[in-house]
Parts: C-alpha cells; sequence; structure tokens
C-alpha cells in the first residue's frame, strides 16, 4: 500500500522518495516508546527496581535470542572481541549500558508515580539537549535559529522551575541521561541490536544480583502477584527491543531530517495519555512551558527544512 500523494510530496527531497516502509517502520517504534507508559501502568504494583532489573535480564535474554537465531553471532563475537584491540570502544559502551540503565529506571518510576506528562516534556527537550551536547562535545557550531530553540528552551524550563519552585528533575533526567547515551553511542557506533546485546549483557550481571537478592529476602514480585504479572515482566524484553529494532530498521532507510520529525511521535502520545488518559493536571504553567519548548523544536524543523531543500518543488515519480 502507497502512502497518499500529500505524505509522498512531504517525504519526498533530495531529488528521490524515501522509502515508504523506511517511515513505516520508524513512525512504528515512535508509536511503540509512546504508548510504552500503558505497559509499565499495568505493573505498576511492582517497584520501578524490580521492573528495572527484569527489564534488563529479560531484554538481554531476547536479545541474546535474536542475535542466534539472526545468524548475528560472528558480529556480536566480533564487536567484543574488538574492544581488547581498542579499550575506549568499550568504556564508551560500557558507560552508555549504565546511563540507559538509569533514563530507564527514571521513566518507569515517573510513570507509575504519575508523572506520565514531565516524562513526555523530557523527550521533547531531549533533541535540544543533543544540539548542546554537540557543542559542548563534538565542537559543533550553531546557526542562529538553533541558538533561538536553545534559548527559548531554556525559558521553557526556567518557567517550571521558577512555577513550581524545583527544578524538573524528571523532565532534564529523561532528556540528559538519553542525550548522553545517544552521544556514546554515535562514538560507538556498532550494529543496534548487537549494540544493545552488548549492553544489556554489560548490566546484566547487576540486574541478576539485585533479582536474586529480591528472592533471597522474600521480596520479590515474580509468583507472589498473579501470572498475568509474571508475563508481563517477561515481555519488559521484546517490548524493549521490538521498537528499538524497528527503529533500526527505518533509521536505515530514511534521512535523518525525517526522522527527526518523526520522533515528535512519541512525545506527543505520552502527553495525550498523561492529560486524557490518566487523568494527570496540565495547568497554565505546563502549557507556558510547553508553548516555550513547542515553538524552540518547530524553529529547528523549519531551519532544517530549509536547509534540506524540503520545500521546494519536485517531482513525485523518477
Amino acid at each position: 500500500m502507497q502512502l497518499p500523494i500529500w505524505a509522498r510530496a512531504w517525504a519526498y527531497e533530495g531529488g528521490f522518495c524515501m522509502d515508504q516502509k523506511g517511515v513505516f517502520y520508524a513512525a512504528l517504534s515512535y508509536f511503540l516508546w509512546g504508548v510504552l507508559p500503558v505497559y509499565w501502568k499495568m505493573i505498576d504494583h511492582v517497584p520501578s527496581g524490580e521492573i528495572l532489573a527484569n527489564r534488563i535480564f529479560w531484554s538481554f535474554v531476547f536479545m541474546a535470542a535474536l542475535i542466534v537465531f539472526s545468524g548475528k553471532l560472528p558480529a556480536w563475537r566480533e564487536t567484543v572481541m574488538g574492544f581488547r584491540k581498542r579499550p575506549e570502544r568499550g568504556i564508551a559502551l560500557a558507560a552508555a549500558s549504565f546511563i540507559l540503565s538509569v533514563n530507564w529506571f527514571i521513566f518507569i518510576w515517573a510513570v507509575n508515580h504519575g508523572h506520565v506528562v514531565e516524562s513526555s516534556l523530557g523527550y521533547y527537550i531531549n533533541p535540544l539537549i543533543s544540539i548542546v551536547l554537540g557543542i559542548l562535545v563534538l565542537k559543533e557550531k550553531l546557526n542562529g535559529a538553533q541558538v533561538l530553540s536553545v534559548l527559548l528552551a531554556s525559558a521553557g524550563v526556567l518557567v517550571l522551575t521558577v512555577s513550581y519552585g524545583q527544578f524538573p528533575w524528571i523532565s532534564m533526567g529523561l532528556a540528559l541521561t538519553f542525550g548522553v547515551y545517544g552521544l556514546l553511542k554515535k562514538m560507538v557506533n556498532v550494529d543496534s541490536s548487537v549494540g544493545l546485546a552488548v549492553e544489556t549483557m554489560t548490566v546484566c550481571p547487576f540486574a541478576i544480583g539485585y533479582i536474586l537478592y529480591l528472592i533471597f529476602h522474600k521480596e520479590s514480585s515474580f509468583s507472589v502477584h498473579s501470572l498475568s504479572t509474571d508475563l508481563f515482566l517477561i515481555l519488559t524484553g521484546p517490548a524493549t527491543a521490538l521498537p528499538l529494532l524497528f527503529f533500526a530498521k527505518g533509521a536505515q532507510r530514511i534521512s535523518m531530517f525525517m526522522l527527526g520529525i518523526l520522533q515528535y511521535i512519541a512525545p506527543t502520545l505520552m502527553l495525550l495519555l498523561g492529560v486524557f488518559f490518566y487523568h494527570e493536571p496540565f495547568t497554565a504553567v505546563h502549557f507556558w512551558a510547553f508553548l516555550f519548548i513547542w515553538t524552540a523544536l518547530a524553529i529547528v524543523v523549519l531551519s532544517q527544512s530549509r536547509g534540506t531543500g524540503l520545500f521546494e518543488r519536485k517531482p513525485l515519480s523518477r
């Protein structure tokens, strides 16, 4: 099935029409990430730390099986063995593993304690954090539109801080950890499925240790609540890995600009879930903070689209 003519026109850039399957896979990954709060809410009676430990363990089990059955075991072995020659890559990937685990914990805790709206704000801020990290670490230079967008986003965070009398640590924690994770992954640059397998393998011993600690002290939720709880804990592995795999398939087929546009599907769905499904407060303060950040993102998107020639008239068929 083809995309509608308006979607084909919008997706067309740089003289060629982007892969429609790529758009589908990328959009599907962001949709799944956007509705992930629903999954965590289903097991909100389980402590966040225990959910995180199970997520890490079952993600590793799922990815290990996937690596074996997809024939990527040689690539996984080559990646691990390559860390001996370039230990800095191994250190960077290990750091990425722990930072991603922190991101997962903040997100799970926030969702299960009624902060879905704040979580969505964090993922709206994330692209702007990535811009700042690019300046500080990769010595990238900003254009005028990017400078203005960073200032507007900072104003939005300041509005929340002043109004509530405390720093929005959930939003900024999610944005910073995922931004740093993306930076480290960019520096290492390994296959996404192999990379996730190595990352979960790195932190898996800690997850297993915590799970065993809970079992030994009879504090484990596994086999205590219900069969559905056990099943949901086991399926945290596929729930984590599948969106990433869809994302990888999509990212290989479409431009970074289109990928950047589609990424706002996830926080938008989170925001709608938080306000309309979980009835979290969305006050005037939230509105003004979001408005600053939405404006900042619009400026970035428009400036990039002009740079890619997206608004130029180009034929739809070759």
